[in-house]
């Protein structure tokens, strides 16, 4: 017993343990850095960690969007919340890209740059691998109704996914006591596949040591040397983002931010060191429900501003779009940049909850303002080590989302909320 209360005593949370993995894999990346063998052999171990989760996501999102739908029951009241959490998404979105380029007008990141010899270099060695999941706003209307939602779920087309999941859960709710047994059943899914995610979060430590030692190693820290100023001003804004623009949203529904922040903390760390949102998705949703935002809610509300809410990703856009144009001396207009504004906000959304999506968008935007498209090469080298920090911008994001959009329906649990805070021991 006393060797029991010691085990516990001194046992290393998740949290720790994924902080300890993403240090010990920057000093392995350094110390091998070009080294093949490292690489060879780091990188089947994150591949492996990011499709476990990857296999985990899909079927969590729709067994939880059927029985939340489902039980919500009311065709008006999920109308409602649609509509108050796509304006939200709109809202946040638009001050994050303007706030990406008032800071980038400030700073001007760019102006230190000769960015002139890129100018004929091929960057389809960057793109190949990525798939841009929006081109514009009719195409994502057009893509929102699955023609085959098994052909989406293999593809995990997330818009698709969600559309079918709503309707299945609301002609579930019509049925009454005959749809017992399918909200049975998908509740029980659920249950099961938030288990199997507790499992596979055990070997969230050796996954985050291997991808971010990969990513190192195969950059090389003497990499960020040159972009070191433009990497900075975008952490900063996006940090900017979430203490003060978020922290005032949060304020303005009596939210607590910091308590927030607190309780997702492991999964920010683990946001951070995959560059994935979609590895923080099954534990953040479990999370919120804890925090006593109601499954409806959840349900509805992370996997949606997993496409429509990406604050990080929206702040990067638009520095890096400043910060090409500026190396390129590119005098954009306050018209120009209204217009590169309005750009950003059709074509972030869709964007899908892997490494390197922002990139494809940003390839997509930048055409618009005149900036060459080679020039994203002088980028690409370090868009993983900026990718790391939009994607946890993101995961706070749409976190803070659902707490709000619960307050504004009467659908936050205080009492659970309560006891939730005090079984993590977070006051």
């Amino acid at each position: 017993m006393v060797k029991l209360k010691y085990y516990k005593a001194y046992r290393v949370s998740l949290g720790w343990q994924i902080l300890i993995g993403l240090i010990l894999g920057v000093i392995i990346g350094a110390l091998g850095y070009q080294n093949k063998l490292i690489i060879n052999s780091l990188q089947p171990l994150g591949t492996i960690f990011i499709n476990m989760i990857k296999m985990i996501v899909l079927p969590i999102v729709v067994s939880c969007l059927v029985v939340g739908i489902a039980n919500m029951g009311d065709i008006h009241k999920l109308g409602r919340i649609g509509g108050k959490t796509l304006i939200y998404f709109e809202i946040m979105t638009t001050i994050a890209i303007a706030l990406g380029l008032i800071v980038g007008n400030l700073t001007k990141p760019g102006q230190f740059i000769d960015i002139t010899a890129l100018s004929k270099v091929d960057i389809s060695q960057y793109v190949t691998t990525e798939k841009s999941t929006s081109t514009g706003l009719s195409t994502i209307l057009m893509n929102v109704v699955p023609t085959n939602i098994f052909k989406s779920l293999v593809e995990g087309d997330m818009l698709p996914i969600i559309f079918f999941s709503v309707l299945f859960g609301l002609g579930t709710a019509t049925l009454g006591e005959k749809g017992k047994p399918i909200i049975d059943f998908f509740t029980a899914v659920s249950e099961v596949m938030f288990k199997v995610t507790n499992w596979v979060m055990k070997l969230a430590p050796i996954g985050v040591f291997a991808l971010i030692g990969v990513t190192i190693a195969q950059l090389g820290v003497a990499a960020l040397k040159p972009l070191g100023f433009f990497i900075l001003v975008t952490y900063l804004t996006m940090i900017f983002f979430v203490i003060v623009v978020m922290g005032l949203v949060a304020k303005l529904f009596k939210i607590d931010l910091i308590v927030l922040l607190k309780v997702i903390k492991d999964e920010m760390v683990l946001a951070f060191s995959t560059a994935s949102s979609e590895a923080a998705l099954p534990k953040i949703m479990e999370k919120m429900e804890n925090f006593g935002v109601k499954k409806g809610i959840v349900s509805f509300v992370i996997p949606t501003g997993y496409t429509f809410n990406l604050d990080g990703s929206a702040i990067y856009q638009s520095i890096a779009a400043l910060f090409l144009a500026q190396a390129y001396h590119i005098h954009l207009s306050i018209g120009q940049q209204i217009t590169l504004l309005v750009v950003l906000m059709i074509t972030s959304k869709g964007m899908a909850g892997v490494p390197g999506a922002s990139f494809v968008v940003l390839l997509a935007t930048i055409a618009t303002i005149g900036v060459p498209a080679s020039g994203l090469a002088f980028i690409a080298g370090v868009d993983r080590i900026i990718d790391m920090g939009r994607t946890t911008v993101n995961v706070v994001g749409n976190s803070l989302a659902a707490v709000i959009i619960a307050q504004s329906e009467n659908e936050f649990d205080r009492d659970k909320n309560k006891r939730y805070l005090k079984e993590l021991n977070i006051k």
